[in-house]
């Protein structure tokens, strides 16, 4: 029987990148939103089901693709994000914040959602940086120490 890593047919490095990346992202995302008062996770650890247990997963379905395809379907998937976050209550928007200033209340779910479709892209091309510089360092260590 295959693991999950082994379907996903992902190196484990990179699946620890993008665990590390996402989840460091997460926490500083959610700070920075309760800090200017825009919106924040009802408790800390959401950070672990929302951006590792739900956005990885579709990061890595979605990294073959162009960047504007990956924005195009995580509008799709960040739509149902913030639409069932809000609807369960499980993240909580401050009253009368920025977001809600700059496009209305009505709106204040929709700006967030075309905000965090960038995510997709972002994460695969982040991690992908953080993950090719890993691999260099290790390839030239391994260099060093067979010609050393």
């Amino acid at each position: 029987m295959k693991t999950v890593i082994e379907r996903l047919n992902v190196d484990r490095r990179l699946l620890a990148t993008y665990i590390v990346v996402y989840f460091a992202w997460g926490l500083g995302m959610n700070a920075f939103g309760e800090l200017v008062e825009i919106a924040m996770f009802t408790y800390w650890w959401q950070v672990i089901t929302c951006y590792i247990l739900y956005m990885i997963p579709i990061s890595l379905f979605l990294r073959p693709y162009a960047w504007y395809d990956q924005y195009a379907y995580g509008l799709f998937f960040m739509g149902l994000l913030e639409f069932g976050g809000y609807a369960l209550g499980s993240s909580i928007a401050f009253e009368n914040n920025i977001l809600d200033v700059l496009v209305s209340q009505r709106n204040f779910s929709l700006a967030m959602t075309l905000f965090f479709a960038s995510y997709f892209p972002l994460g695969n091309w982040l991690v992908n940086k953080v993950y090719t510089g890993i691999v260099r360092r290790e390839k030239k260590e391994a260099a060093i120490r067979i010609d050393g």
